[in-house]
């Protein structure tokens, strides 16, 4: 029989997969969080999380129309962007703040760049950014869970509280009395991040289904307990890292935030130094900030360490010739 070589450009080994489908995986690993945003918090949480995703959408749709660019909001990244900002936001948030939110995530931080994959930072996050310094009073105003919220915001008999990211340089007894809501979601705090139980749910799916590794989310929640007791005064070490690691948005940024592809180094050792980066950086905001939560802009700052961060962990090229030939 006669061989035949069939000769084609690479790749020459192709994955099933497409960035739709990665897309429908993170998005179906959020649903355990908003599952218990919409329990803890009631069906404005849910209708937040609606608007967010329809601004994201048309925001994307629209943009594309402007530059004459070939539609992409069935890649589903805009949903995505739309729900994990959302998750970033207190129930209370009235719906044209989520709106800007939207656009400035969609046109400004992705399109101005060129679009998916071009983006330096997270888009979630650098709305979340934004809005925190344009809005901070209602970006930091939240309610008990279980208050009554209508559809449009107003509550009644609410009773406003701190989060538990605000209270923390508090007693051991109001930690302890704590720490099962802390686990399932029983906490003021933002809608999409209040359960850690949730979260890991969604989390370990996408780990079972190899949509992200174990190094960014694993690296990062250590690396924010190891500082959190290392710069900590008050409290049993085992209380603090735990208080700490459960606390604010650690669990949701540690897997679906600061995972994100294109904001994120291409090598398991950038990946392990990028979440360290981000962890330290994250006390370090925590304790001596102007803000109980420091995820935000600590992930935004590693994500622009992300170029030197793969610069110097990418392995050089079989058979690379130095320059002058050394």
């Amino acid at each position: 029989m006669e061989n035949k070589l069939i000769m084609s450009v690479s790749p020459h080994i192709r994955k099933g997969e497409s960035v739709s489908k990665t897309m429908s995986d993170v998005i179906i690993g959020l649903v355990p969080a908003l599952v218990a945003a919409v329990y803890f918090f009631g069906a404005r949480a849910l209708m937040l999380t609606l608007v967010s995703v329809i601004g994201c959408v048309v925001s994307e749709y629209i943009w594309n129309k402007l530059v004459k660019k070939e539609q992409t909001i069935t890649d589903l990244s805009a949903v995505v962007t739309g729900m994990l900002i959302a998750f970033c936001l207190p129930v209370t948030v009235p719906y044209y703040m989520v709106i800007v939110g939207d656009v400035f995530a969609i046109i400004v931080v992705k399109g101005f760049f060129g679009g998916l994959g071009k983006n330096i930072v997270n888009p979630a996050l650098a709305a979340r950014a934004f809005m925190l310094a344009s809005w901070p009073v209602e970006m930091t105003s939240f309610v008990l869970p279980r208050t009554s919220i209508n559809l449009f915001g107003k509550t009644i008999d609410a009773v406003s509280s701190a989060t538990p990211l605000s209270v923390i340089k508090g007693t051991e007894d109001v930690f302890e009395a704590r720490v099962f809501d802390l686990i399932f979601g029983n906490i003021p705090g933002c809608i999409g991040e209040i359960s850690a139980v949730c979260i890991l749910l969604g989390g370990l799916y996408l780990l079972f289904n190899k949509i992200i590794t174990w190094h960014i989310p694993v690296t990062y929640i250590l690396t924010v307990g190891i500082f959190a007791v290392i710069f900590g005064d008050k409290g049993d070490i085992a209380n603090v890292f735990i208080y700490n690691i459960l606390s604010g948005g650690v669990m949701l940024a540690a897997f679906f935030m600061a995972t994100d592809y294109v904001t994120s180094p291409i090598t398991k050792k950038g990946e392990i130094i990028f979440a360290i980066g981000a962890g330290f950086i994250t006390e370090v905001i925590r304790v001596y900030g102007g803000y109980p939560e420091g995820l935000t802009y600590a992930i935004l700052i590693m994500n622009i360490c992300v170029p030197f961060i793969d610069k110097y962990t990418t392995p050089k090229a079989f058979g690379e010739v130095k320059k002058n030939g050394k």
